[in-house]
């Protein structure tokens, strides 16, 4: 614990204007970010008499070994920098809003030449339009459904749409009329274009004017005695009718708006937001979070407000922001929210009417999910306790393994050898510390020795980054190489990565690198299970000895009976098949399995797929697409001379040799075919297609 007197900043060397200010740790982790008008004034309150502050700053600073600030010119930049901030060091007294699921939202795919609409998860892309989002992707479905009777807007995949354009016929819901059938040119990009933008119109609430329309062109066609087509608009509207019914009317005044409602007790605050546009629900959403820092309602209404607009901008921000809560001051935040929407934003309190009434019914949800969260974490945490405890026990552990890290090995007949590392942490998976591994220092079928490979790569990192940070300055175990490991454990684009970005963020009380970012090796397991037998283990074992490693224990899980091996034992260590410690274990090593035969298959995949151009040293994509386009084909470019290989730009004398001698050394690919018809296709009339699969990729 250290005192704050010992890296309080002298007086008069804060500067009293506004900034964002960070605190550090003894081994330079970023441990808090916060802002402040007067950063001389902020932080002053941090250091007074430990006993006059709130035991979740006394446990900051107290956990703090310095302090830095960055002096800004507007409270309004402090807050977006803040923001940034956090989002990057993920600092652990720092309010972080997590959620438990990936919310579908309804896409217009606007930056494609037929728009498209889609269900679509995840980060938002640019040039796409987004309606939501929807508790459920079935609701979106429904909604489309009914849609797309008025709006036949194009739904398929760009697969289903490439094969339907090659084959001159469209995909069933071209026949039935929920599709214009782009792919056959029964529309122009232009005529469908339109109808996407009328699509999204109409999801963006301006509904009236378009039923009015339809209603009038209904009017106009039994006039006419047209009845057929007043029959069909008047089936058109009871359709959008019914589209709109499936969210109810809110505000009256077809407002657009978010609300925010605040649950909290002194250890958790639940997060519940409602989008409102034109007057109806168009999606719900929540968060849970842990109050690991001092903050009331307004504070946490601000870390809400951060979160949710942070990647947002333009339409995304509504008008209108009503909130249980305002943040202290307001200004700087009505101010940063209305530059990302480039026009006024409104940040109150409901008082009164429909709006009010609203705000309740947002609150008592976000009661219910508290709620909701702490039965469903009491019993998880029970569970996952229990089971912890029965693993402890029966490896006679000193403490539960609060960290678990399981590896696999995973191939096919000796080829395209790798290997998986999955983390869980108190019992949970986390997948933002999952890491995958290429076997380079043999090729062939050897489980237990590439166990013995992988697990040394993987330690040897960590007592390298311990060496770093000052955690550990013992002498090198002797034989080993201090320097980072090459290949797959190296860096973070070569073979160790990270299975999700949109995951957790990695573990933040492990070490972390000069600017405070979390590390990648250096958060060690308390236990590491292999998938195996007793060689396996005994592998494992091997490679932790040495590194000098003696405080991780190990076990391996054998399929064939769920038997646990553990190192120097004959007999297995059998736990009984009702056990949570067991159910935990093979929850574990499944994941594990699951993530290397992934890796492997991707692998294999892309060695299947490359062409004999994809191993031309120095050879880029942009190249290689320069050169097919040039000569038209593989078998063309191999009969060149390097003379008429120099003519493609970017391509100089050595390339082109380079590239002459590797397709020489390669034999020349099987004749194209014509998988619809048999026929073999002659190099003069080699389709895209074809030269998309000469080229190792998929047409």
């Amino acid at each position: 614990m250290a005192d704050p007197s010992s890296y309080r900043p002298k007086p008069g060397q804060i500067p009293d204007s506004p900034g964002v200010y960070r605190f550090r740790d003894e081994y330079r982790r970023v441990i808090y970010v916060g802002k402040a008008k007067s950063l001389r004034q902020r932080l002053s309150s941090y250091f007074q008499d430990l006993a006059n502050l709130h035991p979740r700053t006394r446990t900051m600073v107290t956990t703090a070994a310095s302090v830095e600030w960055t002096v800004v010119s507007t409270e309004v930049e402090a807050l977006q920098l803040e923001y940034t901030w956090i989002k990057e060091y993920d600092p652990r007294f720092n309010v972080k809003y997590r959620d438990d699921k990936s919310y579908p939202y309804l896409a217009v795919t606007l930056n494609e030449e037929y728009p498209r609409v889609r269900v679509m998860r995840g980060a938002k892309k640019k040039g796409v339009r987004y309606f939501g989002p929807y508790g459920q992707a079935w609701a979106i479905r429904e909604t489309v459904d009914l849609m797309l009777r008025v709006f036949p807007v194009r739904t398929c995949s760009a697969g289903v749409f490439k094969r339907s354009a090659q084959i001159g016929r469209p995909c069933l819901l071209g026949y039935i009329g929920k599709c214009s059938a782009p792919c056959v040119g029964r529309v122009s990009p232009e005529e469908h274009r339109e109808l996407a933008e009328e699509f999204c119109d109409f999801m963006a609430g301006r509904t009236g004017a378009y039923i009015r329309r339809l209603e009038k062109s209904m009017q106009e066609a039994a006039e006419e005695m047209e009845y057929e087509r007043a029959a069909r608009l008047r089936d058109d509207i009871d359709a959008l009718k019914r589209a709109m019914e499936k969210s109810a009317v809110v505000l009256a005044d077809a407002t657009d708006a978010d609300l925010i409602a605040l649950a909290e007790d002194e250890l958790e605050a639940a997060v519940q937001i409602f989008h409102v546009r034109g007057g109806r629900v168009r999606g719900q959403r929540g968060w849970v979070t842990d109050k690991v820092e001092n903050v009331d309602s307004a504070a946490l209404v601000e870390h809400a407000l951060q979160q949710l607009y942070g990647e947002e901008s333009g339409d995304a921000v509504p008008k209108e922001v009503l909130v249980p809560a305002l943040p202290d001051p307001v200004e700087p935040v009505q101010q940063w929210l209305t530059e990302r929407r480039g026009s006024n934003v409104s940040l109150r309190i409901p008082q009164r009417g429909d709006k009010k009434d609203l705000m309740a019914t947002v609150q008592r949800n976000a009661q219910q999910a508290l709620a909701l969260h702490k039965t469903k974490r009491a019993s998880d945490l029970t569970t996952r306790s229990r089971a912890l405890e029965e693993i402890a026990q029966a490896l006679g552990l000193d403490s539960v393994p609060l960290r678990i890290e399981c590896f696999d090995i995973s191939h096919l007949q000796g080829d395209d050898v790798v290997a998986s590392m999955v983390v869980f942490e108190d019992g949970l998976a986390r997948k933002s510390e999952y890491r995958r591994f290429q076997i380079k220092t043999f090729e062939g079928q050897d489980d237990v020795r590439a166990m013995h490979e992988v697990i040394g790569r993987r330690f040897r990192r960590y007592l390298q980054e311990k060496q770093q940070t000052g955690e550990w300055d013992e002498e090198t175990p002797a034989g080993e190489d201090t320097r980072p490991a090459a290949g797959p454990t190296a860096g973070p684009t070569a073979g160790s990565t990270v299975a999700s970005p949109d995951e957790d963020a990695p573990a933040a009380t492990g070490p972390t690198d000069e600017e405070g970012r979390p590390k990648r090796f250096a958060y060690p397991p308390q236990l590491v299970v292999v998938d195996g037998g007793q060689p396996q283990v005994a592998a494992a074992q091997r490679a932790l000895s040495e590194l000098g490693i003696d405080d991780v224990a190990v076990c391996g899980l054998a399929k064939r009976l769920e038997e646990v091996w553990v190192p120097d034992e004959d007999d297995p260590v059998v736990l009984p098949r009702s056990s949570e410690g067991l159910y935990l274990l093979q929850r574990v090593r499944d994941e594990a399995h699951r993530f290397a035969i992934a890796y492997q298959r991707n692998k294999r995949g892309k060695r299947l797929k490359a062409g004999p151009l994809d191993s031309v040293p120095g050879l880029g994509e942009s190249r290689r697409q320069a050169l097919l386009k040039h000569f038209g084909s593989v078998k063309r470019l191999r009969a060149a001379r390097i003379e008429d290989i120099c003519e493609v730009p970017g391509i100089g004398r050595k390339t082109a040799e380079t590239i002459a001698a590797a397709l020489a050394g390669a034999a020349p690919p099987a004749p194209a075919v014509n998988t619809a018809t048999g026929e073999i296709i002659e190099d003069d009339a080699t389709p895209p297609a074809a030269l998309s699969s000469e080229r190792g990729q998929e047409p």
